[in-house]
């Protein structure tokens, strides 16, 4: 079992920053490549970044890239994502999530391949 904990969700300006963090317990969590998912209220969950277990390879939407930075501290056990010129598309709730991928995989951005869920931080941009 992995327990996973998102924080620094807030409220934030049109064109303002946050940095969002996961703190990971239980298993070893450089052994999962992991990912952040949002979910805006009356829309579905979606793919917003994902990271490889060593943190060399990411993959992100295409309305986020530029714009956002996933991270990965394996000695800390913890995975961020920073979100730069924030737009009111992005207020949602993100969650960030665990996968499991054959080993040949850098990552999954499907929500079938996430094995773990954190409860979600709410991110309120306000223009």
């Amino acid at each position: 079992q992995v327990q996973l904990e998102e924080s620094g969700g807030g409220l934030v300006q049109t064109g303002g920053s946050l940095r969002l963090s996961c703190v990971a317990s239980g298993r070893t969590f450089s052994d999962y490549p992991m990912d952040w998912f949002r979910q805006a209220p009356g829309k579905e969950r979606e793919f917003v970044a994902a990271i490889s277990r060593g943190g060399g390879v990411t993959s992100y939407r295409d309305s986020v890239k530029g714009r956002f930075t996933i991270s990965r501290d394996n000695a800390k056990n913890t995975l961020f994502l920073q979100m730069n010129s924030l737009k009111a598309e992005d207020m949602a709730v993100y969650y960030c999530a665990a996968g499991r991928v054959g080993s040949l995989a850098y990552y999954s951005t499907r929500m079938g391949d996430m094995v773990y869920w954190g409860k979600g931080t709410l991110v309120t941009v306000s223009s």
